[in-house]
């Protein structure tokens, strides 16, 4: 019996220690990232790509996220579909925090590369395509709390 206490004791100990070690980026904050990835305006709606979270994420005088963070994120709107034909957006879907995928929700942008002109078309893009060359910097806001 003592040994059941025991063990239970132990449990809410370390329930308590996670709880307080927990940490949570407010809605609202602005996550910086530099795209690992090509993207383009002829990727699928729902395509992925990565991206490295560009400088620290601080909250409270505490850095929660460190700059190179992988995070990932997925085309929502593109081209591809000529029916419902837009404008390339993209938005973050998670985070790689020691290991483990965070999701996250951050509004959508409409990252700007220059179109490709019918000579660059050539090359495997069609004429008209935005391309966002890895390296590009993208600023998403955080729509709601992420606990990490």
């Amino acid at each position: 019996m003592n040994q059941i206490k025991i063990i239970a004791v132990i449990a809410i100990v370390c329930a308590a220690a996670s709880l307080i070690n927990a940490a949570t980026i407010p809605a609202g904050t602005t996550l910086a990232v530099t795209t690992v990835s090509l993207i383009t305006s002829q990727d699928a709606v729902g395509s992925s790509f990565e991206a490295k979270i560009a400088q620290d994420v601080s909250v409270k005088g505490s850095v929660l996220l460190k700059a190179g963070t992988k995070a990932f994120g997925k085309v929502s709107s593109s081209r591809r579909n000529p029916r419902k034909s837009g404008p390339l957006s993209v938005e973050l879907a998670w985070i790689d925090v020691n290991g483990r995928r965070i999701g996250v929700k951050t509004n959508s942008v409409e990252p700007h590369g220059p179109p490709q002109t019918a000579r660059q078309a050539q090359y495997g893009h069609t004429a008209g395509t935005t391309v966002v060359n890895p390296g590009t910097k993208l600023q998403f806001q955080l729509l709601q709390p992420v606990t990490l």
